[in-house]
């Protein structure tokens, strides 16, 4: 009987569905969504989503362009009291208490991702502004790394004027989502263990291809 009522029982699939429904009822019809490559989020087993990050719009508008439950970090203040908690787990959030060790919330991302999890994480971290790319830390080579998962770049294009920081609610533009192409896991350029230099160049990498589609989702709102 438990077990029905768990984050990851019957009842909590059924929230997460009804959730992730009505909020891509409202979310496509309230921008007039387009997102082009819709189905590389769809892949199945591990898989890392990494998308451009300009507004708080942007998880909700990948997790809900998806079949799958997207995991992602929340701050353990969000799961209290526990009926609070439950709706977290049960929408995919799992908790990281601010101010511990980045290492200890990346064990747990890297753990889900091994049993066949899909996993949201912003390369860039904070929101940033415009469509230039910042600097990508190498957090998120160093999960593909270690849990041999392939990286999936997204370009958000119009959330940033629908709801910039501070706002309440968002104002209704058009928004656009590029889904680009999988990118492998970081490879040790000798054939052995993946070194520091193996990850920089993979970063690298991974910020021309999410610079690329950020380009392209702005290219789609202008046609």
């Amino acid at each position: 009987m438990r077990s029905l009522f768990s984050p990851d029982g019957l009842f909590g699939k059924i929230f997460f569905r009804a959730v992730r429904g009505s909020v891509r009822v409202f979310l496509f019809r309230w921008f007039r969504l387009k997102v082009e490559g819709r189905e590389r989020l769809c892949v199945e087993g591990r898989v890392i989503i990494a998308p451009a990050h300009r507004s708080n719009l942007d998880g909700p508008l990948v997790g809900s362009s998806s079949h799958r439950r997207v995991r992602y970090l929340g701050k353990d203040s969000l799961f209290r009291p526990a009926a609070a908690g439950w709706a977290m787990r049960s929408l995919g959030s799992f908790p990281v208490r601010r101010g511990e060790a980045d290492l200890d919330a990346m064990r747990v991302a890297k753990e889900m991702l091994e049993s066949g999890e899909c996993m949201l994480v912003f390369p860039e971290g904070t929101r940033q502004i415009g469509d230039t790319i910042a600097e990508v830390y190498d957090g998120t080579a160093w999960l593909a790394s270690k849990a041999r998962a392939p990286v999936v770049p997204v370009g958000i294009a119009g959330t940033e004027a629908a709801m910039p920081a501070g706002a309440k609610f968002p104002a209704r533009v058009p928004v656009a989502v590029v889904v680009g192409e999988p990118l492998d896991p970081p490879q040790a350029a000798d054939g052995n263990r993946v070194k520091r230099s193996d990850l920089k160049l993979w970063t690298d990498d991974l910020r021309q291809r999410l610079q690329e589609c950020q380009t392209r989702a702005r290219e789609m709102l202008n046609d």
